[in-house]
C-alpha cells in the first residue's frame, strides 16, 4: 500500500513538473513571438527601412557589432562586417544591418568601433532581422576608438596567436579558436574536414569551453581549501574573464548562459532544476535579442544543452551496466548531444553525419588538456610569452590528435551519407529516429534489423570489392566534383598531376587529389582571378609538392595570396609546356594588355582565361577556362581538333556555336555545382552539345569524371 502510494505521488510530481515545463515552453514561445514581432516592427520601418526598399543611397554612422569577416564573392575580396546604425539622413535610429565592403581597411577595425560611412541600402534577402544590408563604398571614416574592454580582448587574443607561433600550422590554426573562438589562420580545408567529422563545433566557442574553464577552477578552490562560498565568486571572476577574452559578443554571452545551465545541472546532478533554468534562460535571451528565436546557431546550442539535461543522464545510467564510468559518460555526453542537434543540422545541410559520434567520442579525452592550456597560455602570454610558449607545446600535442580525428574522419567512405534537407529532411529523419526506438525496444524487430543490416553490409562490402576501383587504370584527365566551379587533373606520372583550377574552396579538391593518389603537381595552372577557380588552392598545395604556377597575364592579383612563396609565370598565347609525354599549349588569352582591375565586371575577367590544349599520344582535350562568347569568337579560328572539350563558363548561355563546333569533341565534361544559384547548364548550351553530337557529362550528377584511353579511342567514367 505505502509503495502503491509512493509511486502514485511519484507520478503525481511527475505530472505537475511536465506541466510546468510545457508551461515554461509556452512562455518562451509566447516571448519570442512577441520579442520578433516588436524587433521586425523596428527594423521593418523608419528611415533605413525607406531607403532599403528603394534601394538608396546615404551616409550614415554606425557601429560595429561584430568582427569584420574577409570572403570572396565573383572573384573580388568583400569585407562583411555587422553594425548597427545610429544616425542615417539627419534622423537619429538604431538599427541593425549587414555592411559589406571591397576596402580592406574594413579588417582592422574592431567591435564597438563608430564610424561613418557611404553606400546603398538594399532589402536583406534572408530570414534574419536586418533593416538593411549596406554596400559600402570607400574606406571606414573612424568616429572613435574600440571600447576598453574590445581593446584589452584584442591585445589578449593578440597575445595567445603570438604564442602559438612556433606551433605547426593547423595547430596553431586550431588551438587559439577552440580557446576564445579566434579563427582567423585556420585553414579552411581543415575547417571542412572538422565539419565533416561533426567536431565544428570545437572552433567556436560554446558552453562546453565555459564548462570546461569553471570545472578546473572550481576543482582548484576545492584543492586550495576554499569553501562553498569562497569557490563561486572565483568561478565568476574566471566567467568575466573568459567572456571578455573571446569578445561579449551575442554568441558569446548565449554560450555562457547555456555553459553556465549545463554547469549547474551537472554540478547539483539535479536535470529537473537544470531544465527549467534552460528555460529560464531561453526566455531571458531572446527577451533581451528576439533576434535570436530566428538563429539556427542559437537552436543548435539551446538543444545541445537540453540533450545533455534530458537524455544524457538517463543513457549514462544504462551504459554504465556495461561500461566503466568515465567512458559511459563520455559516450552518454556525445550521443546525447548528437541526437538532440541532428534535426537541425539535417536541415541546414542536408546530410548525416555517420561518423561524428565515433570523432567525438575520440577526440573528447584531447579536449580539455588543449582547452585548459589554452587558456592557462591566455593567462600567461600578457606576463611571459617565453612561459606561455612553452604551456602551449603540450596543448599543441593535443589539438594535434583532435586534428588527426577530424582528417582521418573525414576521409572514411561515407563518412557523411546525403539526406533530404530543409525542413522534410528533419520530419523524415525524427521518424527514422522514432523507428530506430521502437526497433530497439522489441527483440522480434531488433533481430529483423539486425539481419537487414547485415545484409546490407555484405552487398556493400561485395560491391566494393567487385566494382572497379578508382580511379580507373590509364586515366588521362579527371574533372574534379568541387561544385560551382573548375578544378581538373591531367595525369603527368605516377603519383603526378597536372592541376587546371582549384575549385571555390580547399577541400574538393584536395580530397579529389588525394584519391587520385597525386602528391606531386609539376604545374598548377590557374586560368583566371575568380574564387570558382582559385579558392581552393591551398587544397592543392596541402602535402603535395608545387612546382611552378601558370596563369592568366590579365589578373588583379586576387590569386597571389595563395601562391605565395611558389614561382610563377604568365600564360601568353603560342607558349607550350611539356610535362614527361603530356604537351600544354596556350592558345589565350591573345595579348598581354592592361591588368585587370577588382572593379572589372565579371565578364571582363572570364575572357581573361587561359584556354589550353592538352596532348599526349592517344589523347587531346581543350580547356577553355570561362571564356564567354566575345573571346570564343576571337578564338574560332585557332581551336583544334580534339576529343575533349571542357564546356566553358560551366556551360553558361553565353557561348558561341562555331568556337564549340570547332573542337569536334566526342566527349564534352560540364564542372557544375548542384542546384546552382546561376542556372548552369543552360538548357540552351546542352542543346547546342546534343546538336554537335558530344556526349555531355556534368560533375553535378556524376561526381568526379575520368576520361580513359580505350582500344577505340576514349571514353568517359563517372565515379558515381
Amino acid at each position: 500500500m505505502t509503495a502503491s502510494r509512493a509511486r502514485g505521488g511519484a507520478r503525481g510530481i511527475s505530472g505537475t513538473v511536465n506541466r510546468r515545463l510545457l508551461g515554461m515552453v509556452l512562455v518562451c514561445v509566447a516571448a519570442s513571438a512577441t520579442g520578433v514581432a516588436f524587433r521586425a516592427t523596428a527594423v521593418g520601418t523608419g528611415p533605413v527601412w525607406t531607403l532599403a526598399r528603394t534601394g538608396g543611397a546615404s551616409s550614415a554612422e554606425a557601429v560595429l557589432t561584430g568582427d569584420p569577416q574577409a570572403r570572396k564573392a565573383g572573384g573580388r575580396p568583400l569585407v562583411i562586417v555587422r553594425a548597427r546604425v545610429e544616425a542615417v539622413a539627419r534622423a537619429r535610429v538604431r538599427v541593425p544591418v549587414l555592411l559589406i565592403a571591397h576596402d580592406p581597411r574594413w579588417l582592422g577595425l574592431l567591435p564597438s568601433q563608430r564610424v561613418r560611412l557611404r553606400g546603398r541600402f538594399e532589402k536583406p534577402r534572408g530570414a534574419e532581422l536586418l533593416a538593411a544590408v549596406v554596400i559600402v563604398r570607400g574606406p571606414p571614416v573612424l568616429l572613435g576608438g574600440p571600447s576598453d574592454v574590445q581593446r584589452a580582448a584584442e591585445a589578449v587574443r593578440a597575445r595567445l596567436r603570438a604564442a602559438v607561433d612556433r606551433l605547426p600550422p593547423d595547430q596553431r590554426g586550431v588551438l587559439p579558436g577552440m580557446v576564445d573562438g579566434d579563427t582567423s589562420r585556420l585553414d579552411p580545408a581543415l575547417a571542412d574536414d572538422f565539419r565533416t567529422a561533426g567536431l565544428s563545433h570545437l572552433l567556436v566557442v560554446s558552453g562546453a569551453n565555459l564548462a570546461i574553464v569553471i570545472g578546473a577552477v572550481l576543482w582548484l578552490c576545492r584543492v586550495a581549501g576554499l569553501g562553498r562560498r569562497r569557490a563561486p565568486p572565483v568561478a565568476a571572476v574566471a566567467v568575466v574573464a573568459f567572456v571578455l577574452v573571446a569578445r561579449p559578443d551575442p554568441s558569446v554571452l548565449r554560450a555562457t548562459v547555456m555553459g553556465l545551465v549545463a554547469l549547474l545541472a551537472l554540478f547539483t546532478g539535479r536535470s529537473r532544476q537544470g531544465v527549467p533554468a534552460l528555460c529560464a534562460a531561453v526566455l531571458l535571451l531572446v527577451l533581451i535579442d528576439p533576434e535570436l528565436a530566428r538563429s539556427y546557431g542559437f537552436a543548435l546550442s539551446v538543444l545541445a544543452t537540453a540533450g545533455l539535461l534530458v537524455l544524457a543522464p538517463p543513457w549514462r545510467e544504462r551504459l554504465a551496466r556495461r561500461l566503466p564510468g568515465p567512458l559511459a559518460d563520455a559516450l552518454a555526453v556525445a550521443a546525447a548531444a548528437e541526437v538532440a542537434v541532428a534535426p537541425v543540422l539535417v536541415m541546414l545541410s542536408g546530410e548525416v553525419g555517420v561518423v561524428s559520434l565515433l570523432a567525438n567520442l575520440l577526440a573528447a579525452p584531447a579536449v580539455a588538456p588543449a582547452t585548459l592550456l589554452g587558456a592557462l597560455a591566455t593567462a600567461i602570454a600578457p606576463v611571459s610569452l617565453p612561459l606561455a610558449r612553452l604551456t602551449v607545446r603540450p596543448a599543441g600535442l593535443a589539438v594535434g590528435w583532435i586534428i588527426w580525428i577530424a582528417r582521418t574522419a573525414a576521409a572514411l567512405p561515407y563518412a557523411t551519407i546525403p539526406w533530404t534537407g530543409g525542413g522534410l529532411g528533419a520530419v523524415t529523419l525524427l521518424l527514422a529516429g522514432g523507428v530506430a526506438v521502437l526497433i530497439l525496444r522489441h527483440p522480434g524487430l531488433r533481430m529483423a534489423a539486425v539481419a537487414a543490416m547485415a545484409g546490407v553490409l555484405i552487398a556493400v562490402v561485395v560491391l566494393r570489392v567487385t566494382a572497379p576501383g578508382w580511379p580507373p587504370p590509364g586515366w588521362q584527365l579527371v574533372a574534379c566534383d568541387v561544385g560551382q566551379g573548375d578544378a581538373l587533373a591531367l595525369a603527368a606520372g605516377p603519383g603526378r598531376a597536372v592541376v587546371v583550377d582549384t575549385g571555390p574552396t580547399p577541400a574538393p579538391v584536395d580530397r579529389c587529389l588525394s584519391r587520385l593518389r597525386v602528391k606531386d603537381v609539376p604545374l598548377l595552372v590557374l586560368t583566371h582571378p575568380h574564387a570558382d577557380h582559385i579558392g581552393g588552392t591551398s587544397g592543392v598545395r596541402h602535402g603535395r609538392t608545387v612546382h611552378e604556377v601558370v596563369r592568366t597575364p590579365l589578373t588583379d592579383g586576387a590569386e597571389n595570396r595563395f601562391i605565395a612563396g611558389l614561382p610563377s609565370r604568365p600564360a601568353l598565347a603560342g607558349r607550350e609546356w611539356r610535362v614527361g609525354d603530356l604537351t600544354l599549349a596556350i592558345l589565350a588569352p591573345l595579348g598581354t594588355g592592361p591588368a585587370l582591375s577588382p572593379r572589372d565586371d565579371g565578364t571582363t575577367i572570364n575572357n581573361a582565361s587561359v584556354v589550353l590544349v592538352a596532348r599526349r599520344p592517344g589523347f587531346s582535350a581543350l580547356l577553355a577556362g570561362d571564356v564567354e562568347t566575345d573571346a570564343q569568337r576571337a578564338l574560332e579560328t585557332s581551336v583544334p581538333r580534339v576529343q575533349v572539350l571542357k564546356v566553358p563558363h560551366h556551360g553558361s548561355r553565353s557561348q558561341d556555336p562555331r568556337f564549340l563546333a570547332a573542337a569536334h569533341a566526342s566527349i564534352s565534361l560540364v564542372s557544375v555545382g548542384r542546384d546552382n544559384d546561376y542556372g548552369h547548364p543552360a538548357p540552351s548550351t546542352l542543346g547546342l552539345l546534343r546538336r554537335l553530337h558530344t556526349q555531355v557529362h556534368r560533375t553535378d550528377q556524376d561526381g568526379d569524371i575520368a576520361i580513359v584511353r580505350t582500344r577505340t579511342g576514349i571514353a568517359a567514367v563517372p565515379r558515381h
